[in-house]
């Protein structure tokens, strides 16, 4: 027997020290300070990157802040009617396309911000939406917002200060007693990367497959500097390539791509997934091809109350950061409709009366 194989020789690895389990990195709340306490998110640019590059997590987004202010808003008073239908933000905007616009930058950013125009009666008579690149919040000892910064493009010089009343703040998700809001792309990055590198290597595969190998037996260099160019413009071309007989063989390989099923599988639990972790179902986003009826109903009515809550929130921001009471139209419910349908389905509401009764059925 080799000695390397004598299982007096036998050792043992410790498998906790050479496999490091899965663990997630510590966090701790960004509070206030002992003086003056400043926030800005410098991971602005990278998250605004994922939602500009990013088509599903765009239209995600997109669809919630639709959803949430695209159907418009409703007012008791009319003086306040008239006073959301002359805000123009930056000159081409309405009341109701700010209002979509700062749901997106809550989500990407966290925080989103837009300076509140008075006039002298301290009316309101526009908002303007605010680059959350260029704002630092300022808080206090005690927690409590002071003012607000707005830095040049080095986010190095303050050029203007705000007092809270000047400002529209929108926060997203606030935990404790952090002094800022939390993206939503921060927690869904990973399964983001995941899809993207998947994808671009699934079509790397594809488009390598088209291409064949040719194998020439041919030691004069130049000779084959020359094939090599003629075999890449009929490719190029579409066309054939003959090729004489005078030395050797000449043998094609195709490159055949891997399973696609592995790839497709994989793909589709990682967009599965993303729309999980974004909170937005598939279907509200117009994908129907591999619902059922019934799991489609069940996403509509999971995300009613995911739109719902913006919507209360954002009536709640406007009526206590301007002293403006809206109501924001909800989109059409398919409560009823489920009830109604699970009225006539008589099979998901319980046990028939024919299944508690003893029957004799004749099989002859």
């Amino acid at each position: 027997m080799p000695e390397d194989l004598d299982i007096r020789e036998v050792t043992q690895a410790d498998l906790d020290t050479t496999i490091d389990d899965y663990s997630v990195d510590r966090e701790s709340i960004d509070e206030a300070g002992t003086q003056d306490t400043t926030w800005e998110n410098s991971d602005f640019s990278e998250y605004y990157g994922y939602y500009k590059d990013i088509p599903e997590l765009r239209q995600a987004i997109n669809a919630l802040a639709t959803w949430t202010a695209g159907k418009g808003y409703q007012t008791k008073e009319n003086r306040t009617k008239a006073i959301l239908d002359r805000i123009t933000g930056w000159g081409e905007d309405t009341f109701q396309t700010i209002m979509e616009n700062m749901i997106v930058i809550k989500k990407v950013n966290g925080d989103a911000y837009a300076e509140i125009m008075r006039n002298d009666e301290g009316d309101v008579v526009n908002l303007k939406p605010l680059n959350p690149a260029r704002m630092k919040t300022v808080v206090n000892p005690k927690g409590m917002i002071i003012r607000y910064e707005e830095t040049d493009a080095s986010r190095k010089k303050v050029i203007r200060k705000y007092e809270p009343q000047d400002i529209l703040h929108l926060c997203n998700e606030r935990a404790a007693n952090e002094i800022h809001g939390t993206s939503v792309i921060e927690s869904c990055k990973w399964v983001i990367d995941a899809r993207n590198e998947a994808m671009s290597d699934w079509r790397k595969m594809l488009h390598r497959s088209s291409i064949r190998i040719l194998y020439i037996d041919e030691d004069d260099t130049t000779k084959l500097d020359t094939l090599k160019d003629e075999y890449e413009d009929a490719l190029n071309n579409g066309n054939m390539m003959i090729l004489p007989s005078r030395k050797g063989e000449a043998v094609f390989e195709d490159l055949t791509p891997q399973s696609p099923q592995a790839y497709m599988n994989w793909i589709q639990y990682l967009e599965n997934f993303f729309y999980q972790a974004v909170g937005v179902p598939k279907i509200i986003l117009g994908g129907s091809q591999e619902f059922t009826e019934a799991s489609a109903k069940v996403g509509y009515l999971t995300f009613e109350q995911v739109y719902m809550r913006e919507q209360r929130e954002l009536e709640a921001d406007l009526w206590n950061q301007l002293a403006i009471k809206v109501t924001f139209e909800r989109p059409v419910s398919l409560k009823d409709n489920v009830v109604q349908s699970e009225g006539k389905n008589t099979g998901q509401l319980g046990v028939q009366p024919t299944e508690t009764t003893t029957t004799i059925e004749r099989t002859e």
